[in-house]
């Protein structure tokens, strides 16, 4: 199976790269040099030229404060570079498998997110993402759009990095205790990927919208405390639980990124991961780089 892959500095983009052999996939990944997200044409030249069976976007603009003020950018990135590679995957009859998140929900209510609920971005980034889901879905071709949350690797930058980094010099560090979600693995959101894309390579894909994050859910400030007890760190900090309204970010976060995990379950077999066991994984790489 070949895969034409965006995406080569992301987070889920090297954990494709890195297990693509194991899966059983041959990829030809596009960087910025080859494939600017800031150029749709460009992607879906791309997409049109390629002789591969799949093609999957695995890059994004992430930055979600500066979204706020950069949205023509964003839009482009996450909403119209999406469409263009779909509409060409689909002139091509290739499946078209794309990533988006929990940002695309206003975050109220209690219970995770179904697939069929109504979206209500808060932001500029989260607006972005469902614009590009809408533009995936309305190309026509047979697609998957992934939303999962609060992704985590030893690559790039992550809420595990910077736990780590701020715990090494600090006693104590203030989290935010009332958003929760399911914080997840980007090897596993790889491997979610490589099964889809197989499941397509092999007839019987099922298109559409799918959830798929870690689990249990917890609070960021639950987050914090497991990867400092799964650290080395001689000193552990210890974790001040704040609310919301004593962390204000440019862009408001939902406070519900629980996602309902049952569909990918029961139409692809792919069962939600273990977060813990993701974190020992990644702490265990980060400390034996160091």
């Amino acid at each position: 199976m070949h895969c034409l892959v965006f995406g080569t500095t992301g987070q889920v983009g090297l954990e494709l790269d890195r297990l693509a052999p194991a899966m059983g996939a041959r990829l030809t990944a596009l960087g910025r040099d080859r494939a600017d997200l800031a150029d749709p044409a460009a992607c879906a030249a791309a997409v049109a030229g390629t002789d591969a069976d799949i093609v999957i976007n695995a890059a994004a603009y992430t930055a979600v404060d500066q979204a706020e003020t950069d949205l023509a950018l964003a839009e482009t990135i996450n909403g119209d570079a999406p469409g263009a590679m779909a509409r060409a995957a689909a002139a091509r009859r290739l499946p078209f498998l794309h990533l988006s998140t929990d940002y695309v929900f206003d975050g109220t209510g209690d219970r995770p997110w179904m697939e069929t609920d109504l979206t209500a971005p808060l932001g500029a980034y989260g607006a972005s993402k469902r614009e590009g889901e809408i533009q995936v879905a309305g190309a026509g071709g047979a697609h998957v759009i992934l939303r999962t949350a609060w992704v985590f690797s030893a690559h790039g930058r992550n809420f595990v990095k910077t736990m780590l980094r701020l715990g090494a010099d600090r006693e104590t560090l203030s989290v935010v205790a009332d958003q929760r979600g399911g914080p997840t693995p980007a090897a596993d959101i790889a491997r979610a990927l490589f099964s889809i894309a197989h499941a397509f390579h092999q007839g019987r894909g099922a298109k559409g919208i799918f959830h798929f994050t870690g689990s249990p859910a917890v609070a960021w400030a639950d987050f914090a405390e497991a990867i400092f007890a799964a650290s080395s760190l001689p000193r552990k900090p210890s974790v001040t639980r704040i609310p919301t309204s004593a962390y204000p970010t440019p862009a408001r976060r939902p406070a519900n990124s629980m996602l309902n995990c049952e569909k990918i379950r029961s139409l692809y077999g792919i069962e939600q991961p273990d977060w813990r066991l993701g974190l020992a994984d990644v702490i265990r790489e980060l400390e034996t780089k160091e």
